[in-house]
């Protein structure tokens, strides 16, 4: 069911929720009862002066009546439904969502909230059993304390110790307490984080881009020249985060050098927002091109445009999100996207319009390359970088555009050669890839 088909079931729960009579609103906005029965049951269409009447009445805004529920909403409970491994109508999500905004809300934050939860109690799953550090400080107190437990077991035992042994083992004993208290203290230190810490997910990719996010992944000091390095260390971020996020700025800095932002939004403008053609009339890299239109303020009427990076192996290194467009972290993005077909073909530029799977055919347009980065090496393979950038709405293409989803697990589609995992809770017509 459409976003569309559901505008009456939200003028209904609206209606309901205010305590307002059918009748009356009816009355209200100058039209018969039977006829708004039609409307809150989906079998009339409205827009324009009416919708914007009942909105009135109704005291909400016309657009959340006509649009409902945002695209990334639904994405996250769409996921959040994929991992429950239960049965779940994910099917009717949208209707949820729409008569219950709210409770759509909560399970997207709960989904979010469980998420970084598991991904932290991974990362420190993974320190202790792999962290040489915090091995060596386990050892430490380990060893203090079975000091300590020898020399007193030596002091209370039936044999008979002279004075200066005693002395010698009391000794012992005050330096092995020091030493537990010392190593205890550092211990307690390296384990406990910051609560800013404690807020993100764990992962040190995700720290950064939550920092990003804060403002649309526009960093205006870098634009105005200020070292990369003491930006990082401003953003309050420690740790592995804290140097990714240094390599992040670093590499935008020298992107704002070559691209100057005054320059490179009057050509992009011009050149309607094409990084092959911003390429060529700025004669640099077709890469950086593409992450500084992801870094245009997002305050000054540019397209929204979403930005994915990966390594050789797939893995997502950094994540601009937009509106409608999810790229899953976990459980396996879809393999369809030109981000993953680029690294089969470095230095080659992909234009592809792609459409994910959704009642309102959300459609996105696509620019990918893959190329090495960091020196190259005899004898050993190059490292793989993929840059995607992301446009959503884009005119209407020439040809279909390609079939793509979010991952296997909600993925409607049928005879997908790439499917890794049979699709859960999908009942009804699946559509053809």
């Amino acid at each position: 069911m459409s976003s569309e088909s559901l505008v009456g079931s939200r003028i209904r729960e609206k209606r309901l929720d205010r305590g307002l009579r059918q009748a009356a609103v009816a009355e209200t906005v100058g039209i018969s009862p039977s006829y708004l029965n039609l409307i809150e049951h989906n079998r009339r269409r409205i827009g324009g002066k009416l919708l914007a009447d009942l909105a009135r009445v109704l005291d909400v805004d016309a657009t959340l009546l006509a649009d409902g529920v945002e695209r990334g909403m639904l994405d996250e409970m769409r996921s959040a439904a994929a991992g429950s491994g239960d049965h779940v109508e994910i099917e009717r999500t949208e209707e949820l969502a729409a008569r219950y905004p709210g409770w759509g809300a909560l399970i997207a934050t709960q989904a979010r909230r469980i998420a970084a939860l598991e991904e932290k109690s991974r990362v420190l799953t993974d320190r202790i059993s792999y962290d040489p550090q915090l091995a060596g400080s386990l050892h430490e107190v380990i060893s203090a304390v079975s000091a300590i437990r020898s020399s007193a077991s030596i002091l209370v035992g039936p044999e008979d110790i002279d004075r200066d042994w005693q002395r010698r083992f009391h000794e012992n004993i005050h330096k092995d307490s020091v030493r537990l208290a010392n190593s205890s203290e550092a211990l307690i230190t390296y384990l406990e984080a910051p609560e800013a810490v404690l807020e993100q997910s764990g992962s040190p990719f995700e720290a950064v881009e939550n920092y990003l996010a804060k403002t649309g992944f526009h960093v205006a000091a870098l634009e105005a020249g200020a070292d990369p390095v003491a930006v990082a260390k401003e953003a309050g971020l420690a740790g592995a985060a804290e140097k990714v996020l240094r390599a992040v700025l670093q590499v935008y800095a020298s992107d704002v050098a070559a691209l100057p932002l005054a320059a490179f939004e009057t050509t992009a403008r011009k050149l309607n927002y094409d990084p092959a053609r911003i390429a060529q009339s700025f004669d640099v890299a077709l890469p950086r091109v593409m992450r500084r239109l992801a870094q245009l303020p997002p305050n000054q009427r540019h397209p929204p445009m979403g930005l994915v990076v990966c390594d050789a192996s797939g893995a997502l290194t950094l994540v601009k999100s937009v509106p409608g467009f999810t790229m899953p972290r976990t459980g396996g993005a879809c393999p369809l996207w030109p981000l993953f077909g680029a690294l089969s073909r470095p230095h080659q530029p992909i234009r592809m319009d792609v459409e994910m799977p959704s009642p309102n055919a959300t459609r996105f347009l696509c620019f990918a390359l893959a190329e090495p980065v960091g020196p190259a090496h005899f004898d050993a393979p190059s490292a793989l970088q993929s840059i995607m950038l992301v446009m959503p709405d884009p005119p209407e293409p020439a040809t279909q555009p390609h079939g793509v989803g979010l991952s296997c697990r909600i993925c409607p589609r049928t005879g997908c050669r790439s499917r890794r995992e049979p699709a859960i809770g999908v009942s009804g017509p699946q559509l053809e890839l």
